[in-house]
């Protein structure tokens, strides 16, 4: 975990985010919170990480989400040398799917 991320409004955002009930809920609160490119940012990037995840080129990536090589460079980095958070979620949503398949 991050120090630099680390704090007591920090701490207390991150409370605030997991009592939200469901999608509509995030929609809601995010829209709040953020602006409408941020959102769409962090999205983007979430599915960065998942095609880079799947072996997905740059080129690929860039075409199927329009993301600059910076920030693909920078998700791919994050995955390589980060905090665990992309794997840690990706990994989820995998099993989600999976579950949802069944």
């Amino acid at each position: 975990m991050s120090k630099k991320l680390q704090g007591d409004l920090t701490d207390k955002l991150f409370e605030a985010i997991l009592l939200l009930r469901n999608k509509e809920e995030c929609y809601s609160f995010f829209e709040d919170v953020g602006t409408i490119a941020e959102i769409k940012a962090f999205a983007q990037r979430l599915e960065v990480a998942k095609m880079l995840d799947q072996g997905k080129t740059y080129r690929e990536i860039h075409e199927n989400t329009g993301a600059s090589e910076a920030t693909i460079s920078r998700v791919s980095r994050s995955l390589n040398y980060g905090a665990d958070g992309y794997r840690l979620i990706l990994e989820r949503l995998r099993e989600n799917a999976e579950g949802e398949s069944k």
